[in-house]
């Protein structure tokens, strides 16, 4: 019997190449969505799971009241103390507390070769928690003072072929580190894929005379904290516990206490990734909603694949009718007729998967691409053609259940006698899922319109300075010391370069913040807080800045070494009316006199609002160079000329610059790839549902052929026709707008009200979309109507 079902599901696939095409093709397009989407969303679930204890992993946080705004703030900046303590203290709770510096590039010099490399001085025991896999070493291997542990790839790039173990690399030419161990290289999906390195905290602290004044400082937030719960700890008894940290072991003279109320929480590594926005301090949303986002638009894609299975498998209901009727007549019971259906939509199901397959395989490489991932098809794991067979039996059991039940409902003597005709009610639930299905398809479009008009509106906003042919280059050297004016001179002689400064931020960030300014006026209860930004002279010239009021810093005028220059955001902060000329209090400094007002510069996330800057004159405290390009379009050999005047003033240097205009997109490129993921979805959204009214209207033609050739003998125009075999089509997608563009707008307004700095919905993105499925629909309708309207009538009246 399975064998004859077959056969006939064969034959009638055969019979109707069109349809199958259609059907087949319009699955294969789902089931490849769902399976791309199916394998990002586990990258995205799997983040950071390489860690083998990745569930009781954490970092230690922060959270105090903020005066200001009267809710939560949280940062990841540690005191040194707060790791002493925990180290001291926390041993019940903790099976690792591990101090580390920030993740950063640093200069590695191995002989006469200098590159850069990201890396991370931590605690030794991170090689143990973070369960690398070691390829050459032990998790021992970083126990000692001066010891390094690099990633296989990190060893390649500076030792080629030579074996690294116990080779002595130099770090930002002023530490050396001993390579003990090399590790295999982090998968994509982990916080530390990026990290070349791992080096021991002590050789940090042997190498930083800073570290020692501030060891018992309560106030001085530099440095980050790792821990990992020990395995019979309940979480919430160490979150309790941290909770409690600064009652039970700040100092009385920590002033903070009383007025923000501090406690320390663990971020759990599992939350790291899905869960980066805090609300009230704690994780509980961020790029989580688009991976649930992703999963629904791909189910929502298989839908419409589905649909139009459906769809066409009833339209063509009267064409099998007659096989039903005999089939029952001969005793066939209704079940039967059922399996047989559900059959052949397995069947269908099963090729559209293994077509799906082969479209997986040949656009993964570009889908990685797009996604910035390192996705494979898992074909040897048992999970993964579990799932697959589920899709598929699923995909078949759904996209065939109504046309089986459907089918096998027909009487057999209406069906014998000639009068069965399907009749409206038969058409109705096909015109509920066209409405369906392109309803889905214009809210996806609305909101990948949206999705790209905040990035570029985010783009357009004025940055404040000119980032073009702007490099910056970060000193971390100590043989820079001193060689600024220099190294300045001999770069503007080669006519390359227009300004340069120096800072201590780069143009894409501020790294210090600071409060205890005073000034007339300001309420003596209240705590203020700035971004610090440590500039040299011609730094305004250099990143063409701009001047709401007053004046640069001058290198005429000795007295510029207690001015500042603000902001305007500030200025509102202060509440300073003409601040231009008043001055500024800190303890332990003298009076700074403001000398003007620039325009704000966007130097943090785009998305948010600016945050009030004080720039003071400086050159001790500076970390990065800044200049400005004369290149006149040949940027390479300007680049190349410059180079060989840092190796000549700063030779044991690496000269690593970075386009700032490119470090700038870098902060959009999450929401890039997330909008452009959204837009091909769309897109294949929108095919999909096209394919199946193609189907409709090439079927619809067809079974009117007769009506067409009597209108056209009786007068009926081309575009008569056109007009009568479209305008249902037309009317549907009508519909399915006025759902889609209020469901759009309510969705949509929502997701932009998590931005702060966000565009505002216009109109005509509506008006556009749906004019787009207006348009299309026509298109696709068109085709076919015209065909049937412009036939032979005689063909047409011979046809029965």
């Amino acid at each position: 019997m399975i064998k004859n079902y077959l056969k006939i599901a064969w034959r009638n696939l055969l019979k109707n190449k069109g349809y199958s095409a259609i059907n087949i093709g319009g699955l294969a397009l789902g089931m490849a969505v769902v399976i791309l989407i199916g394998l990002w969303v586990a990258d995205e679930l799997s983040f950071n799971t390489y860690h083998k204890n990745y569930d009781r992993i954490g970092q230690i946080y922060e959270r105090a009241e903020d005066p200001d705004s009267g809710g939560l703030v949280e940062g990841n900046s540690m005191m040194y103390v707060t790791g002493t303590v925990l180290k001291e203290n926390f041993q019940d709770y903790f099976k690792h507390i591990l101090r580390a510096y920030w993740v950063m590039d640093f200069s590695v010099r191995y002989q006469d070769e200098t590159l850069t490399q990201t890396g991370e001085f931590i605690d030794s025991g991170a090689l143990e928690m973070f369960s690398l896999e070691m390829i050459k070493g032990t998790y021992s291997s970083m126990d000692e003072r001066n010891a390094i542990v690099i990633s296989n790839s990190a060893a390649k790039a500076i030792f080629g072929k030579e074996d690294p173990i116990g080779k002595s690399v130099r770090i930002n030419n002023e530490m050396n580190g001993v390579v003990k161990g090399i590790y295999k290289d982090l998968p994509k999906n982990t916080r530390f894929e990026n990290v070349d390195f791992f080096a021991n905290w002590n050789l940090l602290e042997d190498n930083s005379p800073w570290i020692d004044d501030i060891r018992d400082v309560w106030d001085d937030y530099s440095f980050n904290l790792y821990v990992e719960l020990k395995p019979q700890v309940d979480p919430e008894s160490a979150q309790l516990a941290l909770s409690r940290f600064f009652r039970d072991y700040a100092p009385e003279s920590f002033a903070r206490l009383e007025k923000y109320k501090p406690e320390l929480f663990m971020y759990p590594m599992s939350k790291w990734h899905l869960y980066n926005d805090f609300e009230q301090s704690y994780p509980t949303k961020g790029r989580i909603s688009f991976v649930w986002l992703f999963a629904g638009i791909g189910l929502f894609v298989l839908c419409l694949a589905c649909i139009n299975f459906m769809n066409l498998s009833t339209a063509r209901s009267e064409k099998r009718a007659k096989e039903v009727g005999i089939r029952k007549t001969l005793g066939s019971e209704k079940k039967l007729l059922v399996y047989q259906f559900l059959g052949e939509s397995l069947l269908v199901a099963t090729m559209s998967f293994v077509l799906a397959l082969a479209l997986v395989s040949l656009a993964l490489p570009w889908f990685n691409n797009l996604a910035d991932k390192a996705m494979h098809l898992p074909l040897t794991e048992p999970g993964f053609w579990l799932v697959c067979l589920l899709i598929t039996v699923t995909t078949g059991l759904l996209a065939g259940s109504y046309p089986a039940l459907f089918l096998s409902s027909f009487r057999p003597i209406k069906v014998l006698k000639g009068t069965f005709k399907a009749g409206n009610s038969a058409s109705l639930p096909r015109k509920v899922l066209v409405v369906f299905q392109f309803a889905v398809s214009i809210v996806l479009t609305i909101g990948t319109v949206i999705v790209f008009g905040q990035i570029q509106h985010t783009k357009n906003r004025p940055m404040g300075y000119d980032s073009q042919n702007l490099i910056s280059i970060e000193m971390n050297n100590p043989e820079y010391t001193g060689k600024y004016n220099l190294l300045r001179n001999e770069l503007k002689k080669t006519g390359l370069v227009l300004e340069m400064s120096q800072s201590s931020s780069p143009l894409t960030g501020i790294y210090s913040n600071s409060g205890g300014f005073d000034w007339e006026g300001k309420d003596p209860d209240r705590d203020t807080h700035f971004g610090i930004l440590r500039v040299s002279h011609d730094h305004g010239n250099a990143i063409g800045w701009e001047f709401a009021e007053g004046r640069d810093f001058s290198r005429d005028l000795a007295s510029d070494s207690t001015a500042i220059i603000i902001n305007e955001t500030a200025v509102t902060y202060m509440g300073l009316e003409d601040p231009v000329g008043k001055y500024v209090t800190r303890p332990n400094t003298p009076p700074l006199k403001i000398i003007g007002i620039v325009k704000d510069l966007v130097m943090e996330s785009p998305y948010q609002p600016v945050r009030q800057s004080v720039f003071f004159l400086s050159y001790e405290d500076v970390n990065y160079i800044n200049i400005k390009l004369n290149t006149n379009g040949k940027t390479s050999a300007a680049i190349s000329r410059i180079r060989e005047v840092f190796a000549k003033v700063v030779p044991s240097a690496n000269f690593d610059y970075r386009f700032v205009d490119l470090e700038y997109n870098k902060k959009f490129q999450s929401e890039q790839r997330l909008g452009s993921l959204a837009g091909v979805f769309t897109a294949l959204a929108i095919f999909i549902s096209c394919l199946g009214l193609f189907g409709l209207a090439s079927f619809v033609s067809e079974q009117r052929t007769k009506e067409i050739g009597v209108r056209k003998v009786l007068g009926a125009t081309v575009y008569n026709l056109w007009s009568m075999l479209s305008k249902d089509f037309v009317t549907l997608v009508l519909i399915s707008c006025l759902i889609a563009v209020p469901m759009a707008f309510y969705f949509m307004n929502r997701w932009l009200e998590g931005y702060e700095y966000r565009m505002e919905i216009s109109w005509w993105i509506f008006g556009l979309a749906v004019a787009g499925a207006m348009t299309i629909t026509i298109l696709t309708v068109s085709f076919q109507a015209l065909k049937a309207a412009s036939a032979n009538p005689i063909k047409s009246l011979r046809t029965e």
